[in-house]
């Protein structure tokens, strides 16, 4: 006997959103037909359709139950609409946060602030709630990247782009939100990094901090010249003069070091960079003409997630094109 397939209880991605948005649009339409209620209707039409704001918030509500070519997919996790209805919404949003914002502001001034609260109480919270709806269109619509990173899917998010490389074919692909910037070799891709930041925070080559203090003292010192050896080799002799003059010999070498340790010097390069370091994906493709190192994308680090993608993002690509196997540009057979 047959059995049916059983459905999957896991909603698609972006499904949320949708329900969200046609949620705050219903909520703003029962509310506006429940002040026009209060009112005559013909009245009321009259005045909307001689007012821009009326007409400019009915097209938002158009827009914002039907959300037409709304989609929700899995590839898409984070933009279920399309580029120009986000952008309108966002738009729209805007203009309807501004103008309840200035409504009640003019209000408020006009009545006091005792009469701002009868207000509120007797909408029960609209004053408040109608400003925080539009301002949620706003907050959801907000520019994002097509995905979260997910390093063992090899996808990326950093700011607005959104990088997944393909391993079997060695493909990177890169979005820019829901626009498809273009389609690369992955061993053409390299991450470049600002001066003085890389990948992986380097450490200076001196003797480290926790090392024994014998051991760096026995380092020689930073300005020490080939007359020193000569000097230190007379100061094993047994004569007194002579470990004398090499003490007073070795007393100038040593002033001559660095108080200060190397760290501090090696950060300025990165303090130079900005407080959010900006980094570059460039495509040199030497079967492209006229697309040798060119930039695809240019992003800043604005937040943890975008260094840790990053840094990420440059090893894959470095796996795919191994530096061992790349001959530098001046060198020749």
């Amino acid at each position: 006997m047959a059995r049916s397939r059983p459905t999957r209880a896991a909603t698609v991605p972006g499904a949320g959103k949708m329900f969200a948005l046609r949620a705050i649009g219903l909520v703003i339409l029962a509310r506006w037909l429940h002040s026009m209620g209060d009112m005559n209707f013909l009245p009321a039409l009259r005045g909307m359709a001689s007012s821009p704001a009326a007409c400019l918030n009915l097209v938002f509500l158009f827009l914002l139950i039907v959300l037409p070519g709304a989609k929700a997919r899995v590839e898409r996790p984070f933009h279920p609409l399309p580029q120009w209805l986000r952008q309108a919404l966002r738009i729209f949003g805007v203009l309807g946060c501004l103008f309840a914002l200035w409504s009640i502001g003019l209000f408020v001034w006009d009545a006091g602030w005792r009469s701002a609260v009868q207000a509120i109480e007797s909408t029960n919270g609209w004053l408040v709630v109608a400003p925080a709806l539009y301002a949620s269109v706003v907050w959801i619509c907000r520019p994002r990247a097509l995905w979260r990173t997910n390093v063992a899917a090899r996808r990326f998010a950093i700011g607005r782009y959104a990088v997944s490389i393909d391993a079997a074919t060695r493909t990177t692909i890169v979005w820019l939100e829901s626009r498809k910037v273009g389609q690369y070799d992955a061993r053409e891709l390299s991450v470049r990094w600002p001066v003085g930041i890389g990948p992986a925070a380097t450490t200076p080559r001196s003797a480290p901090a926790d090392a024994p203090a014998d051991a760096r003292a026995d380092a020689p010192a930073a300005g020490a010249t080939p007359a020193e050896p000569g000097a230190v080799a007379q100061s094993a002799s047994p004569a007194p003069a002579a470990s004398t003059i090499s003490a007073t010999a070795v007393k100038p070498a040593a002033s001559e070091a660095p108080a200060a340790p190397a760290l501090p010097r090696q950060a300025a390069p990165a303090r130079a960079a900005g407080r959010y370091p900006g980094i570059e994906l460039l495509w040199d493709s030497p079967a492209a003409a006229g697309h040798n190192r060119q930039t695809v994308m240019r992003v800043r680090l604005m937040t943890e997630g975008d260094r840790v993608a990053a840094r990420a993002l440059d090893a894959a690509l470095k796996q795919a094109s191994p530096v061992a196997l790349i001959e530098p540009p001046g060198s020749t057979a």
